[in-house]
């Protein structure tokens, strides 16, 4: 059956042809209809225009219409970013940066990731299925139309497997589209803490292989980065990837700049993220690559941290996209909505770079730019609709406020 979506008040990144990415000056530009439509058959946008076009169709059999009164229309959210899959939140270490600890000294307790590890570890993969499912349908609710998820809360061969078997599980009981990466490489377990060769080669040689052959990861990641892995690290695990022929995705440049992103870059890196501390080697690595510059704002809102330099980036060139990295220690929220308010607030992003960076951009971050990011024909018909609002920069600057009303994925309303 067809559906038409009409009375929309502005309908937003529309594209005649899809784009690979947006990036520089292009950041500050979006195509919009004002008073339109959209059509939709089979999950799948199929034309869309103004009313006025509408009104000349003539082919309404079994057709439903839903009426936007007055909202606008966007491209759900692509989330490039997340550790959706975890067993427990961890607000006592909120409390301990409230009276004074830092990250580093957190994690040294048995705090940071091992908390999350130790508790993953003994949970059961029905019970993390369950709980991530409805963390990712409240998601929905926010206008997330697709998302990545990582593993590395596991940290073992069979808590990882464990981790990336619920992923699989959430793709097939979702229609939102989701990537899964392989994240063994996250923080080093106890057991291993006087020997990160051993656990580097347990990640390369056993882990990688089964996770390959299973066909569990879209991509695999490494957290470069001083007192967890070094660049050495990040080469061997990205080399040893591409030969089984799993793509990248980096965390990188959180809390120092260290070489991470020449390196993710010249190994074919589809995405490097964080970018809170930058140097001009690593804009240098970044320009002419293919390799999406990713900024998590929410993280260093909740931490405290400096925020990645965005529109520096904008401004040598280059693309940027904004993701949530939703996790129970440094992002306990995966609001993409949120995301655009501190794109905006503390990024200094314009509306039109932030609507960017979270649709088209962020859906090239996922390897998955030719069917999300923006609504074009023969891309999925993953939308939401607004209550009635002013401009579509009113969406970042209510922030805290309810204002997505209807939200379809693949077609159907959710």
């Amino acid at each position: 059956m067809k559906i038409v979506i009409k009375n929309i008040a502005e309908l937003i990144q529309t594209e005649e042809s899809p784009r690979k990415w947006v990036a520089g000056k292009d950041m500050s530009h979006i195509n919009t209809i004002k008073d339109a439509f959209v059509e939709v058959e089979n999950g799948i946008i199929t034309l869309f225009g103004s009313m006025e076009d509408w009104a000349g169709i003539e082919d309404w059999n079994n057709t439903e219409i839903i009426d936007a009164e007055g909202g606008m229309v966007f491209p759900t959210y692509c989330d490039s970013h997340t550790h959706l899959v975890f067993a427990a939140s961890r607000e006592g270490e909120f409390v301990d940066r409230i009276n004074g600890l830092s990250y580093a000294e957190i994690a040294q307790r048995g705090g940071g990731i091992l908390n999350s590890a130790e508790k993953l570890q003994k949970t059961s993969e029905d019970i993390l299925f369950e709980d991530a499912l409805a963390r990712l349908n409240k998601l929905i609710e926010m206008g997330t139309g697709a998302i990545e998820i990582k593993s590395g809360y596991g940290l073992t061969l069979d808590a990882e497997l464990k981790m990336l078997r619920v992923i699989k599980r959430l793709k097939e009981n979702t229609d939102v589209t989701i990537k899964a990466t392989f994240l063994g490489a996250h923080a080093l377990p106890i057991e291993y803490k006087d020997n990160k060769e051993g656990y580097m080669n347990l990640i390369i040689n056993k882990m990688l292989p089964i996770v390959a052959k299973e066909g569990l990861a879209d991509y695999v990641d490494i957290f470069c980065e001083d007192e967890y892995f070094t660049v050495e690290d990040t080469k061997n695990l990205l080399t040893a990837a591409n030969k089984l022929g799993i793509p990248s995705k980096t965390h990188v440049n959180q809390f120092n700049a260290i070489g991470g992103i020449k390196a993710s870059v010249d190994l074919g890196a589809l995405s490097v993220d964080h970018l809170e501390e930058m140097v001009e080697e690593d804009y240098e690595a970044l320009k002419g690559s293919n390799c999406m510059p990713t900024a998590l704002p929410s993280c260093s809102f909740f931490l405290g941290i400096p925020y990645s330099p965005a529109v520096k980036m904008i401004n040598k060139g280059l693309p940027i996209a904004l993701a949530s990295d939703y996790n129970p220690g440094s992002t306990p929220s995966g609001n993409m909505n949120f995301v655009a308010s501190l794109g905006c607030i503390q990024l200094k992003m314009t509306p039109e770079q932030v609507i960017n960076a979270t649709t088209i951009n962020t859906a090239y971050a996922m390897g998955i730019e030719k069917e999300l990011g923006s609504i074009c024909v023969g891309k999925k018909a993953n939308l939401f609709i607004t209550k009635p609002i002013s401009s579509y920069a009113y969406l970042p600057y209510s922030f805290g406020e309810k204002l997505i009303s209807k939200v379809m994925i693949n077609g159907k309303l959710q």
